[in-house]
Formats: structure tokens, C-alpha cells, sequence
């Protein structure tokens, strides 16, 4: 456990918590009207700093540049994801090939941190 009193275990919890939130972040930034709508530049804003803050705590138990990279695969996955789903993205098999690049290597920067 390096760097503060949380186990690793709950780092991946806070770190988990930190990429679902980031999601509201994103969504609230599509959402926002390109900043002209006030509420979902406050829901964007909570968002931001939300994360951020979470991903602080996970990076007491987690190496940063792991905890980053992470949340930022974390953000850009569930982000595509999103758009797809409900902002009607396109799907292309470059989209979804590179995705599954990230999933995986998402998995093993987990599993090479577990260590």
C-alpha cells in the first residue's frame, strides 16, 4: 500500500467510482449546449470536481500514471459508449476494434497493478 492508509482494493473501488462519474461529466458536457445551458454546465462542473476528487483517493493506493490511465480509458470507453447509445454515434469496426484495444489494455494495467 503505497502512499496513504486506503487498501488496494478500495482504491479500485474509488477509482471505479471516479470513471462513473466522469461519464456524468461528459454527458453533462454534450448536454450543455456548447456552455449555453446553465444547468448542465453546474451538473458538468459538480462532475469535473466529483472526479477528480475520487481519483485523487484511488491514487493514494494505486501508482498515478496507473490510476490515470484508467480513468481515462474509463471516461473514453463508457464516453463512446454513451454517444452511441444515446446521441446516436456512428459504429464503425475502427471504433469498436480500438475499443476493444482499450478494454484490454484497461485489464492489464489492472492486473499488472494488482501486483
Amino acid at each position: 500500500m503505497s502512499g496513504g492508509a486506503l487498501g488496494m482494493g478500495s482504491s479500485w473501488w474509488f477509482l471505479l467510482a471516479a470513471g462513473v462519474v466522469e461519464l456524468g461529466f461528459t454527458t453533462a458536457l454534450r448536454l450543455s449546449n456548447h456552455y449555453t445551458d446553465l444547468f448542465w454546465i453546474v451538473v458538468l462542473s459538480v462532475c469535473a470536481i466529483v472526479s477528480l476528487l475520487l481519483l485523487n483517493q484511488a491514487s493514494k493506493g494505486i501508482p498515478l500514471g496507473t490510476a490515470y490511465a484508467v480513468w481515462t480509458a474509463m471516461g473514453a470507453l463508457g464516453t463512446v459508449i454513451i454517444g452511441i447509445g444515446f446521441f446516436k454515434e456512428p459504429v464503425t469496426a475502427g471504433r469498436l476494434f480500438f475499443l476493444t484495444t482499450l478494454i484490454a489494455s484497461v485489464a492489464g494495467l489492472k492486473f499488472v497493478s494488482a501486483a
